[in-house]
């Protein structure tokens, strides 16, 4: 079972903007730039993100009923900035892997040990703009 809304909750609160100052910049970690559904607000939501294959994967330690990957899946992108880069991200599909074996060693762990199974996987896009 994903971590509880309840700490997402906090973390929104909280941790979002302690973390949001530093997260594009950190190994990692990625700040997903995305619209919301409704308002269409621009929200920026510091995330963990791996490369992956032709794309980035997000640990989706809350599940997949987080505002932020319901906007990018609706929206159809979006953008990161990780690693001091700005990366324009497309083609976004949920995945299940119970053993998290996408994922690194440590992050591994703690998936399979908060029975997180699932992830976002989006593209980087042919045309993405990276900035360094």
């Amino acid at each position: 079972m994903p971590l509880p809304r309840a700490i997402a909750a906090m973390n929104r609160k909280v941790t979002n903007r302690l973390t949001g100052t530093v997260a594009g910049h950190l190994p990692g970690y990625a700040i997903v730039v995305h619209k919301g559904r409704k308002s269409g607000r621009e929200y920026r939501t510091p995330v963990s993100v791996f490369s992956y294959d032709d794309g980035y994967r997000f640990a989706l330690t809350y599940g997949v009923d987080s505002d932020w990957v319901k906007n990018v899946l609706a929206e159809g992108g979006c953008l990161i900035e990780t690693r001091g880069r700005t990366i324009r991200l497309t083609a976004p599909r949920l995945g299940e892997d119970a053993s998290a074996a996408w994922a690194p060693f440590g992050v591994r762990q703690v998936l399979t040990t908060i029975a997180a199974p699932h992830y976002l996987h989006c593209e980087v896009a042919p045309e993405s703009d990276t900035t360094s």
